[in-house]
């Protein structure tokens, strides 16, 4: 990494307050509210994202916990001595007050439906890039601000009124749709009531938010980087953001179209998808993947992202291969968007499996390069097991394992055999979750200090993360068995005559989940406590070289910087910054430097 130097920076325009930190009260209850709700300060924008992806995230959770408490045991139907039959195992049945087992049914698709629905769009999509990304791109690359103040308040707008549509839908007891809203499907059920329209117009508005987030950042990282920050000088965080709001900003208008084509469909009846109208509803699926594939991307690129950052930091070394993790950045967004037909391999013609099946291996090579940098960084690392790098070191096992089951998902002779069963679950979750939510996680403790100014308890984090981890594993591990054995994903129950081994792996599963919720539950409360009687924390407590630790206060004053920062050395730059194998809190940070003052 070159160092950079010979750029002099500027004082800010003083105003008065903006010395004052970001989470300072401006005022009683009544301006404070007022206050947040009208800023354009892009860190309260990133922390009101997190305070609602975390609310969802609970949400999200509380419904898969639902799932997994209906499959401990299969739904069997009892025929009493009186002729009566009566439903055993249908706890979700039971606790909605429905009897029959259709009725049981239909409530497990709703929950389903509703994880996967929570999860995709109110929780993966937006948790990286609006919360951390938010707060920390303009001050990595030291900006006072993103390029669109107000276009990022009207984004936060517009996400809230999609989840307003969503959670509209969900007082209405929700929709069975499945979260990809398959059509002929999703235009033939529940035909006589608008919830799944209003489900629809949820992900078409939130689409909407995505979009403008990604605009910003792509302004933001060409034309604010302070001076002599050159593109290969920018932190790999920022790569990362940059790669992912090229995706959101050219994919998501196509679902968008998509959604608003079903809607029309669904309240007036024109023939686009549905074959009772001379629609085609395998038009729908590739629509659909031509977004939701790339959105995968979008998805695992801020997680990819967040890594680097924490590995660099607590392993005490340079990243290895910057240019070229950064541009595996670019590369996966770029294959991101001709692959999409990976999805179809059972509906789609035999020439066109065999072009996507080779497309699809083309996507391991920049994720093997990501993979193969971290590890190369670790190697004769000064590493600090801190809570922020144990996540690391868990993203690398846990991403490895989701990505190495993707090739039995690319080779079209083992996907015709695992399609639409609990390897796909499993799969996926290993990606997504063991993915970008284990990356999220550890970048909220790399971050934390940061964005509240405050410690953590690293033992309760530490506590925190063995749950997750061990309760993760033991949810999704059983569930790629589950699916080698031909147990189908989305259904409400399983035959233990025939199949007696269902039983003890989703029982398995089921404990793996409790023991996951308790982890998270855990975190929780460490970083409410951090808020309530947390240590006061100091300016750049890992060591880090970033901006965002060595220019700025913890918490961030209102306009981040006091001068236009002078950027002396690289994002990297720990062996010629530091001595050789020190560790965080060995060696004090040298002097940032400072603009001219006029």
């Amino acid at each position: 990494m070159a160092t950079i130097s010979g750029s002099k920076g500027h004082a800010l325009p003083h105003d008065h307050g903006h010395d004052e930190s970001y989470l300072a009260p401006k005022g009683g209850y009544g301006s404070v509210i007022w206050d947040w709700a009208t800023t354009i300060d892009h860190k309260k924008i990133g922390v009101m994202y997190l305070v609602a992806v975390l609310f969802m995230f609970l949400l999200g959770g509380i419904a898969a916990l639902a799932i997994r408490i209906e499959l401990f045991a299969p739904t069997v139907e009892i025929v009493q001595q009186n002729g009566d039959k009566v439903l055993s195992g249908n706890w979700l049945g039971h606790l909605l007050g429905f009897t029959t087992l259709a009725e049981s049914n239909n409530a497990y698709n709703r929950v389903f439906t509703l994880h996967g629905l929570i999860m995709v769009f109110l929780v993966i999509v937006p948790s990286v890039p609006a919360s951390l990304g938010n707060f920390l791109l303009p001050i990595m690359i030291g900006a006072k601000d993103v390029a669109f103040p107000r276009l990022n308040l009207l984004s936060w707008y517009v996400y809230l009124a999609g989840s307003f549509f969503a959670i509209a839908s969900v007082l209405m007891l929700g929709v069975d749709t499945g979260w990809t809203f398959y059509t002929p499907y999703s235009t033939m059920t529940d035909e006589q009531h608008i919830r799944v329209v209003l489900m629809i117009t949820a992900a078409f508005v939130l689409g909407f938010s995505s979009i403008f987030t990604g605009l910003n950042f792509v302004v933001t990282v060409h034309k604010l980087r302070a001076p002599g920050m050159g593109w290969f000088d920018m932190p790999l965080f920022v790569w990362g953001m940059y790669a992912t709001a090229i995706i959101q900003v050219l994919a998501t208008p196509v679902i968008g179209i998509t959604l608003l084509l079903l809607i029309f469909e669904r309240l007036f009846h024109i023939g686009i998808f549905d074959p009772r109208m001379g629609g085609d509803p395998i038009l729908f699926q590739h629509f659909f993947w031509f977004y939701s594939h790339p959105v995968v991307y979008v998805m695992i690129l801020p997680g990819m992202a967040i890594i680097s950052e924490v590995i660099a930091t607590h392993a005490r070394k340079p990243i290895f291969g910057y240019r070229a993790v950064a541009f595996s950045s670019l590369a996966i967004a770029g294959i991101s968007f001709i692959v999409w037909g990976h999805h179809l391999f059972a509906s789609e013609s035999e020439v066109g499996a065999v072009i996507f099946s080779a497309l699809t291996f083309l996507v391991a090579i920049p994720t093997a390069v990501k993979v193969f940098n971290w590890t190369a960084t670790l190697y004769k690392g000064s590493i600090a097991l801190t809570t922020p790098m144990m996540y690391a070191l868990g993203f690398l096992f846990l991403f490895s394992i989701g990505g190495l089951t993707g090739l039995f998902l690319g080779a079209l002779s083992t996907d015709l055999h695992l399609t639409d069963t609990y390897f796909i679950v499993a799969h996926f979750h290993y990606v997504m979750m063991g993915g970008t939510i284990i990356a999220f996680i550890g970048g909220l403790h790399h971050w934390w200090p940061k964005m509240f100014g405050v410690n953590y308890s690293e033992f309760w984090a530490k506590v925190g993360f063995w749950l997750v981890f061990i309760g993760f594993n033991g949810t999704f591990l059983p569930q790629f068995i589950l699916g080698t054995l031909g147990m189908p994903r989305r259904y409400a129950t399983y035959d233990v005559i025939s199949h007696p081994e269902f039983a003890a792996l989703h029982r398995a599963s089921t404990y793996g989940a409790f023991i996951l919720a308790s982890g998270l539950f855990v975190h929780l409360i460490v970083f409410i406590h951090s808020l309530v009687a947390g240590s006061k924390a100091k300016p750049n407590p890992w060591g880090s070289l970033t901006l965002e630790w060595t220019h700025t206060a913890s918490p961030p004053i209102t306009h981040n910087f006091h001068h236009e920062p002078v950027v002396t050395h690289g994002p990297y730059d720990y062996d010629t910054v530091y001595p050789a194998q020190t560790k965080p809190g060995e060696f004090p940070m040298p002097a940032p430097a400072s603009g001219n003052l006029h």
